[in-house]
């Protein structure tokens, strides 16, 4: 009789349903909170990837912006030469070219190793050899671009009327054109030393490297190489465009000559 008690009781209690609805709401719940965890992370990751892109964008056009506004002062400066040896700059700066600037997000610019940093990829360019050193980024040695600050400020104090409603920094270093062969950076198309050449086939020409720092650490680099015409104007080209993750590498257009003359206006066209 007893036996026979246990076998009832163990069957009552396997066709005893009590609890597994609780069961079933709790897994129910758990799938529908991984459900709202994935949405809420593909939501907040496409917010992400917009403020990204309109941050890049808005950096990209303030690097365009500061060449745009430097190509104004050059017009203004006959002699490039007080551009390449840091004598003369744009009048779009914003104190002495030295110290440190606040950037978007809180990070500090130091100037001068921001300047070393593409002259020698070093926050210090102590070794002479450091500017002339032959690397994958800079295979020209003695004509190496010897980049000099030429203008550098906040993107909303380029225009007077404070129209620009914008939180990039933008830095514009100059140098000379590195086709040439007259291994002095400082002086645009010096003659040859042994005279076999009056004057240096990249004369009138010069480099400028914009970086623009905006919001969210967003970093955009453009590289242009600017030439007299013979018409006296202006003529700007594109040679390189990269992004904050890329290297300093550089792909640059041979120079071409170009008669010297006064510059009394402006011609831009991308290429």
């Amino acid at each position: 009789m007893h036996s026979h008690s246990t076998d009832q009781t163990g069957a009552r209690r396997l066709g005893d349903e009590r609890g597994v609805a609780l069961v079933i709401a709790l897994m129910a719940m758990l799938l529908l909170t991984a459900l709202g965890l994935a949405l809420t992370m593909t939501t907040m990751t496409e917010t992400r990837i917009s403020a990204n892109y309109a941050s890049g964008t808005e950096t990209l056009y303030g690097a365009d912006a500061a060449v745009e506004r430097v190509m104004q002062d050059l017009l203004t400066v006959p002699d490039w030469n007080k551009i390449l040896d840091g004598t003369e700059r744009s009048s779009f700066v914003d104190g002495l070219p030295i110290g440190t600037r606040p950037l978007p997000g809180g990070d500090m610019l130091d100037l001068v190793k921001a300047t070393n940093y593409v002259n020698c990829g070093k926050p210090a360019c102590v070794d002479p050899d450091d500017y002339i050193r032959a690397t994958d980024e800079r295979p020209w040695g003695q004509n190496n671009p010897r980049w000099q600050l030429l203008a550098y400020g906040p993107l909303k104090d380029m225009i007077e009327t404070e129209t620009v409603n914008s939180a990039v920094y933008v830095i514009v270093w100059a140098a000379d054109d590195p086709a040439e062969t007259d291994n002095n950076p400082k002086v645009d198309g010096a003659a040859s030393l042994d005279g076999t050449f009056p004057a240096n086939p990249g004369k009138g020409v010069m480099s400028l490297l914009a970086h623009a720092y905006g919001p969210h650490g967003t970093r955009r680099v453009i590289e242009v190489t600017v030439a007299r015409t013979d018409t006296t104007e202006i003529e700007r080209g594109y040679t390189g465009q990269r992004g904050q993750d890329e290297q300093n590498r550089r792909a640059r257009k041979a120079a071409v000559q170009t008669p010297r003359g006064q510059l009394d206006s402006t011609e831009w066209s991308t290429k």
